[in-house]
């Protein structure tokens, strides 16, 4: 029983199948409206979530199957102290795979090593969110066509930025990838990525300004400053508009360059980019609901025939 804790449990022969089979569901939608009849996908989450909940069940319902959960902790048997590991064995009795979200790094990893269904991280903590990686990696493969010979500007939370450390990760394993980090010195990438990257080899810098890169970029990765992850009010005040993309900064850009974001966007988007032929985040979204029923299909070990 195969499960996702992070974007490394797959290879990239197994990427690759996964990325065609996504982009033959957007293509072929009907044909797989009926894949996953009668069964059934639990969503826990013990934190809030919109997009990685919704997509999880808007996937689901699209395959055919039904969803049951919980979509915050309050609302789970961990108030009355129960732990991960005997709700995810109850969990296994009502359903055939789970998607779980959790404040706590490694919480699904504890989850997995005991269900008796297949498991998939919907991100916990500061630590891990695999299906956004997914996402990142499928919008990028499919808008500029590849994965290698690109610069990949992280701008933002880079310290707290679980999206930005399994993007990273996954990236490294392809050819002639370059990162530029861009954050303030409180919120810069933690050094276990640079000694990473510095082991193999791997070309990456760090600035302060966003203007200065824009130039030399591929890819402008944005993301929040989350308030979630601050432990005081005055910290996340003051870095929380550290960063915004409007029109006169991506006027900067090359005309091809792509901008990502794993959504929510609160300030560091100005909304007049919205319209930009390269602010792609919006597509994004909907690639995650493909990538997600790939996923589903994949774990569960089903194919759908022509």
């Amino acid at each position: 029983m195969k499960h996702l804790m992070n974007p490394l449990d797959f290879s990239v022969e197994e990427l690759d199948k996964l990325f065609a089979l996504a982009r033959d569901i957007e293509s072929n939608m009907p044909k797989y409206a009926h894949a996953c009849e009668g069964k059934k996908l639990a969503t826990c989450f013990y934190e809030p979530s919109t997009r990685t909940r919704l997509s999880f069940e808007a996937a689901m319902l699209n395959l055919g199957g039904s969803v049951l959960g919980f979509s915050d902790a309050a609302s789970s048997s961990a108030t009355k102290g129960e732990s991960v590991a005997d709700t995810i064995r109850i969990i296994s009795c009502y359903a055939d795979i789970c998607a779980m979200r959790h404040p706590k790094e490694g919480a699904p990893m504890v989850a997995a090593s005991v269900s008796g269904i297949p498991v998939i991280n919907a991100g916990d903590g500061g630590h891990q969110h695999p299906t956004q990686t997914l996402t990142d990696l499928m919008t990028i493969s499919a808008l500029k066509g590849r994965l290698n010979q690109l610069t990949i500007g992280l701008c933002g939370d880079l310290k707290f930025g679980r999206t930005v450390h399994s993007l990273i990760n996954a990236l490294v394993r392809y050819d002639n990838v370059r990162f530029i980090f861009i954050s303030p010195d409180e919120l810069r990438v933690p050094d276990y990525i640079t000694e990473m990257l510095k082991e193999k080899n791997i070309s990456y810098e760090e600035v302060t300004q966003l203007e200065e890169i824009m130039p030399s970029l591929d890819i402008l990765y944005m993301t929040r400053v989350q308030k979630e992850r601050f432990f005081n009010e005055e910290d996340y005040v003051r870095l929380k508009d550290f960063y915004v993309l409007d029109k006169a900064k991506l006027a900067l850009a090359p005309k091809d360059m792509l901008v990502l974001h794993p959504l929510p966007r609160v300030n560091e988007i100005s909304v007049d980019v919205d319209d930009d032929p390269r602010a792609v985040y919006f597509k994004q979204a909907q690639y995650g609901v493909y990538v997600r029923m790939a996923l589903i299909l994949t774990l569960l070990g089903i194919s759908v025939s022509e």
